[in-house]
């Protein structure tokens, strides 16, 4: 079962990059998998690579299985609403499984606990690093938060931001100053 992929929501698989191997093919295919998502650390890439790069569209993230990597940040950029996508890293079990857990939790609005008994219920060798722990149960507030700001009017999101002492309804800062988030650019190498 480690050496092979394993569907966590229909149409979302998270597994080993042995599972993406040449070999896998048929395998793929008859799941209908049309995206895969390779993650990797740089000095993974001579090994764990895309195989089929005119069949699957590819996401390659490279991020370190290490505690200090910031994996936060990667969150965004996975999404896997209409397609059947793999999702892996070298074992499928810390860094792809920590963006499947924290898939979960945004689109379902549940906390990491619920989100990796989850996937843990159907890929029984996930063990995010502490590192990606940690962050995923911060990253709670993080889409706790995006999640409130969704469901507010306009009127209420006026009010929430306005100055305590300035005009009612301004805004403490602008909406570009908020998704700057200091500067910070990530980089993925996306093919297809």
């Amino acid at each position: 079962m480690r050496r092979e992929m394993q569907e966590i929501l229909p149409g979302l698989f998270l597994g080993p990059y042995s599972a993406a191997m040449k070999s896998k093919l048929s395998v793929l295919e008859r799941q209908g998998i049309t995206h895969m998502v390779c993650v990797r650390q740089d000095i993974e890439a001579n090994f764990i690579k895309p195989n089929f790069p005119h069949k699957f569209r590819y996401l390659v993230l490279d991020i370190a299985d290490n505690p200090v990597e910031n994996i936060i940040r990667y969150f965004p950029m996975v999404s896997f609403s209409m397609r059947k996508v793999l999702v892996h890293g070298n074992a499928g079990i810390s860094r792809s499984a920590a963006l499947v857990i924290a898939y979960l939790m945004e689109t379902f609005g549940i906390k990491y606990r619920d989100a990796f008994s989850h996937v843990q219920e159907r890929r029984f060798c996930i063990n995010p690093n502490v590192g990606f722990v940690h962050q995923l149960q911060e990253y709670e507030a993080i889409y706790s938060a995006k999640l409130t700001i969704k469901m507010m009017s306009p009127i209420q999101l006026g009010r929430s931001f306005s100055l305590h002492a300035g005009m009612p309804g301004s805004l403490k800062r602008s909406l570009e100053e908020d998704e700057d988030f200091g500067g910070m650019q990530v980089t993925a190498a996306q093919n297809g």
